[in-house]
């Protein structure tokens, strides 16, 4: 051996570039992937015809390619939205903002105080009470529409705010979330490290449970906001009076006035439609990162 071979440094496995390899793309992750393209495209074709749509003019709509961009005409269409038939429209978005946030906070928090009672507290029929909810969780909404308007009726709640408000602070489905959620993240140890510090019991959901908890709520919040600000049925079964009706209700009403002098055109329809979708995309955008928390933190238990 050589004196340069003795001084020369030796190089360290460490210092060795890492030689990432990617698994060969197989037939079945080429199925996965066309499955997964499909599904992508059926999900966001619709979506890209309603932003192209609402650019239109009236008479550009039923002319030229559908799915690209032809007369720029967006904001002539917005101020015709909100303009027509008195700016009737700003007031349904406004109902449907109370409808969808009211009922979803006051949904959410009767959720998250029944989940947690199911969960951390034994009682006599607890188990039965959990079955029922989940029996609840499997029956469809529509079919409950007509049943609540035969009850609100004879109290004079049809053709008002609660007459929508009020069943949409009920959710089986947050219940059951929040059940679930509360038996995994809320470790009975700090329940009664609270009972032995002296607080009581409505002080410790507040003040632990909660906390703990405000993944699943965000979660819960997002899918009552959602589930109300796109319900059809029962709002156009309780309201008559237009200045109540929600947004969904109210464009459904412009369609129907097709073929009337007084109609709104089409291109003003389809841009109302998307104006509709904007607060969903915003909410889900603002509360995207707790959810991604409550994901981390779902994968640590």
């Amino acid at each position: 051996m050589t004196l340069q071979t003795l001084t020369r440094p030796a190089k360290s496995a460490s210092a060795a570039p890492a030689r990432t390899t990617r698994p060969p793309l197989t037939l079945s992750r080429w199925l996965v992937l066309a499955v997964m393209t499909l599904a992508a495209g059926y999900f966001l074709l619709p979506v890209w015809w309603l932003v192209v749509s609402a650019t239109k003019t009236s008479s550009g709509l039923f002319t030229g390619n559908g799915f690209w961009f032809g007369d720029f005409a967006l904001a002539d269409n917005v101020r015709t939205v909100f303009t027509a038939q008195g700016g009737i429209f700003s007031r349904w978005l406004l109902n449907s903002a109370l409808y969808a946030a009211g009922g979803a906070a006051l949904s959410t928090l009767i959720s998250a105080l029944a989940g947690y009672a199911l969960a951390k507290y034994s009682f006599r029929g607890r188990e039965f009470t959990f079955n029922a909810v989940l029996a609840a969780v499997l029956i469809p909404q529509p079919l409950l529409a007509i049943p609540l308007y035969l009850m609100f009726s004879p109290v004079h709640l049809v053709n008002t705010y609660w007459g929508v408000l009020l069943p949409s602070i009920v959710s089986p489905f947050g219940v059951y979330l929040a059940r679930i959620y509360a038996a995994a993240s809320v470790p009975d140890e700090l329940i009664e490290a609270g009972r032995m510090d002296g607080a009581g019991e409505a002080r410790i959901f507040a003040t632990i449970a909660l906390r703990l908890m405000s993944p699943a709520l965000v979660t819960m919040f997002l899918f009552q906001f959602v589930t109300v600000w796109t319900n059809y049925l029962l709002p156009v079964l309780m309201l008559s009076d237009d200045k109540l009706q929600p947004v969904t209700v109210g464009i459904v009403g412009w369609q129907a006035q097709r073929g009337i002098g007084s109609a709104v055109p089409y291109n003003v329809i389809i841009t109302a439609a998307l104006i509709s979708v904007i607060p969903l995309v915003l909410l889900f955008l603002c509360l995207q990162r707790y959810w991604r928390s409550g994901l981390v933190a779902g994968s640590l238990k």
